[in-house]
């Protein structure tokens, strides 16, 4: 019986006996299917720059009794009728490892490209000002996305006083956690697909206090946008088990250069005091390793 969802399968199994236009068919339908499904054969034969009459050959080579049954087929796929792995082993199923390595990095250069373009300027600039002046700053970013919390607390926490991870498995200890949130502080919810309830119902408790709600998502269109005043948006998507966090992770990047820059003095005071503690409490000065002889030797605190 033949696979419901199976277009991808065809495309891996016969692309080595296909012609070279063939091949640059598939090619592009496996990297863009969703701009290929609302192609007719002619517009997907001009943006390829081969014949509307090679492309019907192509669905009729994968089995399809001719380009609209293909295209019917392709809907399917994009309205997400494959698994991941199944999207993955399509896009990747014939690559060789460096065209994985140069395909993922090609993919995360285009998913920083449209963050550049399509991140508005005036909702940095009011995060910026936002964590700058708030009294405390609660930060909340669960699962996949918990790297990407910690990174930005760990950063703000040398910046400026006031900052807390929430990290709990229970939606009851986040509340307790947050239960001192008000009117002046700021709240800032990362989150992308597959989007956190417990980040969303945070998130909604800190705009009940009438908190500034911040959010890192990749589209307007995210749930956690419903309680926020300011979105931070960074394209996560990837055909793959995982999503990219380039994007987002460059994006708070950017923010904590950006704070820096606001407030030079008192980084640098931070800093210092950071540094002191270090040399007062040997936190790494008699911990290092010396080798003589091929023989490593631990430094002692006499030393």
């Amino acid at each position: 019986m033949e696979k419901k969802y199976d277009i991808f399968s065809r495309i891996s199994e016969q692309f080595n006996e296909m012609s070279k236009s063939h091949k640059m068919i598939a090619g592009f339908i496996s990297r863009h299917y969703d701009q290929a499904v609302f192609m007719t054969a002619a517009k997907l034969g001009e943006t390829l720059g081969i014949s509307e009459s090679t492309v019907v050959r192509f669905a009729d080579r994968i089995g399809y009794a001719g380009y609209p049954e293909f295209q019917r087929a392709l809907e399917e796929c994009v309205k997400g009728k494959l698994s991941d792995l199944q999207k993955m082993d399509a896009k990747y199923g014939n690559s060789t490892q460096s065209e994985v390595l140069a395909s993922v990095i090609a993919a995360d250069i285009e998913k920083l490209q449209h963050t550049i373009d399509h991140l508005e300027p005036a909702a940095f600039e009011s995060a910026v000002e936002t964590i700058l002046t708030a009294d405390t700053i609660y930060i909340m970013g669960l699962r996949s996305n918990e790297p990407l919390a910690e990174f930005l607390h760990f950063y703000l926490n040398m910046i400026r006083g006031g900052v807390v991870l929430l990290k709990t498995t229970s939606v009851s200890e986040t509340f307790e956690q947050m239960i001192r949130i008000n009117d002046k502080d700021c709240f800032i919810g990362i989150s992308f697909p597959r989007y956190s309830m417990r980040t969303l119902k945070a998130m909604e408790f800190a705009s009940d206090r009438n908190a500034k709600v911040i959010a890192v998502t990749d589209s307007a269109n995210s749930p956690i946008c419903l309680y926020s005043s300011c979105n931070l948006l960074a394209r996560s998507d990837m055909v793959s088990i995982v999503d990219s966090l380039v994007a987002p992770l460059s994006v708070i990047n950017a923010l904590v250069v950006a704070l820096c820059l606001r407030s030079p003095l008192e980084v640098r005071r931070n800093l210092e005091m950071l540094e002191d503690a270090w040399n007062n409490y040997q936190v790494y000065l008699n911990d290092e390793i010396n080798f003589i002889d091929d023989e490593p030797i631990l430094k002692s605190r006499g030393q």
